[in-house]
């Protein structure tokens, strides 16, 4: 029998979060869900609700919202780590972003905590798609994004959440830092043509500048700092070759292969996600 560890995971109703909290749960391990509607609450903002939320856990997985490069996250992460080991936590697992300069920092808090620690780097994801800020363009038909020639080995959050609950109750890869991908690389095109073969509807994409493309979201009332975070993301991010490149990762902590971009579609497409409502008058 395994043993039983006490973990946090932080983000615990996140798009990786409430899947690594569901394997924990199988795996019998006893799981608090960091977010502000627990109890006790965790608040990214409210640095009083931490210790209390780290109380008697032993492991923590890390996720930072909306993403380790915004202003403020560095402090955010210097902070825990700090309130992580004075609560007596043995281990932190922290998700991080590959290819992002800003989030690399955030890594070296952890790395040096003298904490045992295993860093995961995940490229963009696939529920991007389903379960974010692409799924109402997927929806309407028309799905409008700039860098059209960007290629990306996006990477599928069901794979992210079963390497960080490995690398969690593994001992074995302390100290390891994985970048971890997709099998293929896909330009936005090439993806928003996988969906619309899956859900068999026409889909389009369109190609548009960056700054049209924020300039939309001010005129939907996104907030400044999202639209900062996108253009930091489309700029530094899928501009940095190293986001070009796909790892085995995967491969090399479950002892299988990434989930490909197509399956992901397909098996979307099947729950109906991308299905538009109809409105009955």
């Amino acid at each position: 029998m395994k043993q039983q560890h006490n973990i946090l995971v932080i983000g615990g109703t996140g798009k990786t979060g409430r899947r690594v909290a569901d394997l924990l749960q199988q795996k019998n391990q006893h799981v608090r869900i960091g977010s502000r509607s627990q109890d006790p609450p965790f608040d990214w903002q409210d640095p009083a609700t931490w210790t209390a939320a780290l109380e008697g856990m032993d492991r923590v997985y890390i996720t930072y919202h909306p993403d380790l490069a915004v202003p403020g996250a560095y402090e955010a992460i210097t902070g825990l780590v700090a309130a992580a080991k004075k609560a007596g936590v043995q281990k932190l697992v922290l998700l991080s972003g590959k290819g992002e300069r800003e989030a690399e920092r955030c890594e070296d808090v952890v790395a040096t905590s003298g904490l045992d620690y295993t860093l995961v780097r995940a490229s963009w994801f696939n529920q991007n798609f389903s379960e974010s800020f692409f799924l109402e363009p997927v929806l309407s038909g028309r799905v409008a994004m700039p860098m059209p020639e960007a290629r990306i080995p996006f990477v599928d959050a069901d794979d992210i959440a079963e390497v960080a609950v490995e690398v969690l109750l593994n001992d074995a890869h302390n100290g390891q830092t994985y970048e971890i991908s997709g099998p293929r690389l896909l330009t936005f095109a090439e993806a928003v043509s996988e969906i619309a073969e899956a859900t068999g509807r026409n889909i389009q994409f369109q190609p548009v500048s960056l700054e049209d493309y924020a300039q939309g979201m001010e005129a939907q009332g996104v907030p400044a700092p999202v639209i900062w975070l996108f253009k930091y993301l489309f700029t530094e991010v899928l501009g940095n070759p190293r986001n070009s490149e796909v790892t085995r990762d995967v491969a090399k902590v479950l002892g299988r292969p990434a989930k490909d971009f197509r399956t992901y579609a397909r098996e979307v497409a099947a729950t109906g996600a991308w299905t538009p409502k109809v409105t009955m008058i």
